[in-house]
């Protein structure tokens, strides 16, 4: 897949890998990521427009919201800690979508305490295998690894600090 092309993120309802709402959820947001990384698009514009072809039902369009609207407001301690626990490769240069499934996986790590580390970890490496290139999952994996063994960067904050713009 080329850097410029939108991937088809959708999955069909009867795809086992999106049984759940909340892989939906993190499918949907990974989508509206992309696209408004790749575009700038107006990310709430975004979300209208792939939520139905994602199946979320109510639950995951409030979690998919309060994701992408968490990783875009937290982007710069995000990516900071992309850096910090990838230093060899520089932010912009890593492809799209290891960056956006890192920013998710980052966001939940960082932000959504209901969200166990593990749960996050795996939600972003099966991501990554779905729709990333072939080491990616591998990539994400190191990365969130390392960010949890480094708890301290992780910087827990209260979460009704970010993702509150919709």
């Amino acid at each position: 897949m080329s850097e410029n092309s939108t991937p088809n993120l959708a999955k069909p309802l009867s795809d086992p890998l999106v049984a759940t709402w909340q892989r939906r959820a993190r499918i949907l947001a990974l989508q509206v990521l992309y696209e408004s990384d790749v575009t700038g698009h107006a990310w709430d514009a975004a979300l209208r427009v792939h939520a139905q072809a994602v199946g979320v039902n109510r639950r995951g369009m409030q979690f998919a919201k309060r994701a992408v609207a968490g990783v875009l407001d937290g982007r710069v301690a995000i990516d900071a800690l992309i850096a910090k626990h990838a230093p060899t490769w520089p932010v912009y240069q890593l492809a799209v979508v290891d960056r956006n499934v890192l920013r998710l996986g980052l966001y939940e790590l960082r932000y959504q305490s209901a969200t166990p580390a593990k749960v996050a970890i795996n939600e972003a490496v099966e991501l990554a295998k779905q729709f990333g290139g072939d080491a990616s999952s591998k990539f994400v994996n190191g990365v969130l690894g390392s960010a949890v063994e480094d708890a301290g960067s992780l910087n827990l904050l209260p979460e009704e600090t970010h993702g509150d713009r919709f």
